[in-house]
């Protein structure tokens, strides 16, 4: 009952999502929110998201298949396919946001290397290409050498692209709530825990017919994983608030005023703190309700939606002081402002890039990984 729900909700998705992405693609960007102030919006902090959740996943099935934690045993073929999944679903958000998206060919043919953008690019075009070769050799010789290989080296990649995105709007002096030597460490952390988030949802909803003990053995530490990682989450979060405060720079206190008591506050105490992070981590400590299917599937969500919630809080506050007094006074028009809600075009693109991430999941669980095993099988 509960996968046909999700199938519908991800059906809906894709198909509100789809005037959206026609919207964008044939009348440009001129409906969304963000402007000359704001230049990245819910699209940056959705790549964000995706493109750690892929991240976080890969690591996940090195479990499996590199450290041979009996836990995860089964689990890396699936793992690996939500990483193939989730990280087009990323790079497509970030590609709306872009202003010439057909220009990305330059990346590959006239590359700048001292581009950091650049950089990141080629690293996610390599991740993917070693999330394919895992697959496959994940179908094909799952315990041979070639595949710790290559899982190495994908370990190694993930963190790197995982860690690369705080790098990106770490290295923006410009931008001192994000001008912090921490937050490049931070994102792998995210990374993993959006990973283990991801698959309590899968484990707990979508595989029970697992065996029962690897099932709530699986469950129980998935929830332990979760919980260390919400305490560093919030360990973080409490140093980098804190810092800010105490520090006295204008732009942050801005930029966390904003967060705690401004236009955020509901997202951040409500969903970030609330939703998604003391209500599971207080369920999953209990082993009883940690090893129940439904219940760690819904903390999943909650995780997920709390990552997510903490994405943008991490994008949008960091833009809103200004970068000159008086320059919001200065100029006016509907994209010079340092207000940002996104809009309904905005909010119908990501609920496509959702709905093709939760389809294409579902479907890949359910259809693709048997077949391409079958097919791999039979070419033997």
């Amino acid at each position: 009952m509960i996968k046909k729900i999700t199938y519908a909700v991800g059906a809906m998705a894709l198909l509100f999502g789809l005037w959206g992405v026609y919207i964008r693609l044939f009348q440009g960007e001129q409906s969304a929110n963000y402007g000359s102030y704001i230049g990245w919006g819910l699209w940056v902090a959705m790549y964000l998201f995706l493109a750690g959740l892929a991240a976080g996943a890969y690591m996940l099935a090195t479990l499996d298949y590199l450290f041979n934690v009996p836990q995860f045993k089964g689990m890396g073929k699936t793992m690996l396919w939500a990483a193939l999944v989730t990280l087009p679903a990323g790079l497509a958000s970030i590609g709306m946001d872009l202003g010439h998206m057909e220009r990305i060919w330059k990346v590959y043919l006239e590359p700048n290397f001292t581009s950091f953008l650049a950089l990141m690019v080629w690293g996610y075009t390599i991740f993917l290409i070693l999330i394919l070769i895992s697959l496959y050799l994940a179908l094909t010789q799952p315990d041979k050498k070639p595949m710790k290989i290559v899982m190495w080296i994908g370990f190694v990649v993930s963190i790197l692209v995982a860690g690369g995105v705080g790098f990106l709007l770490g290295g923006n002096a410009s931008r001192l709530f994000w001008h912090v030597g921490l937050l490049p460490v931070q994102f792998p952390v995210f990374a993993i825990a959006s990973g283990a988030a991801l698959m309590l949802l899968i484990v707990g909803w979508f595989m029970p017919a697992l065996e029962e003990k690897q099932r709530g053995d699986l469950l129980w530490l998935l929830a332990i994983i979760t919980i260390a990682t919400s305490v560093a989450k919030l360990y973080f979060l409490f140093a980098d608030l804190t810092q800010s405060l105490y520090g006295g720079a204008t732009d942050n206190v801005i930029a966390i005023q904003y967060m705690l008591t401004g236009p955020h506050a509901f997202m951040f105490w409500g969903v970030q703190i609330v939703l998604g992070l003391v209500i599971p981590v207080f369920v999953l400590a209990q082993p009883k309700l940690a090893k129940n299917g439904f219940v760690a599937g819904l903390m999943g969500l909650f995780l997920m939606i709390g990552y997510a919630a903490a994405r943008i809080l991490i994008v949008v506050p960091g833009q809103v002081a200004e970068m000159m007094p008086g320059q919001a006074e200065a100029f006016h028009g509907p994209k010079l402002t340092l207000a940002y809600t996104p809009s309904l075009m905005e909010w119908s693109v990501t609920s496509a890039v959702m709905g093709f991430a939760i389809l294409g999941i579902l479907i890949g669980m359910d259809y693709l990984l048997g077949y391409l095993a079958r097919f791999t099988e039979a070419k033997k």
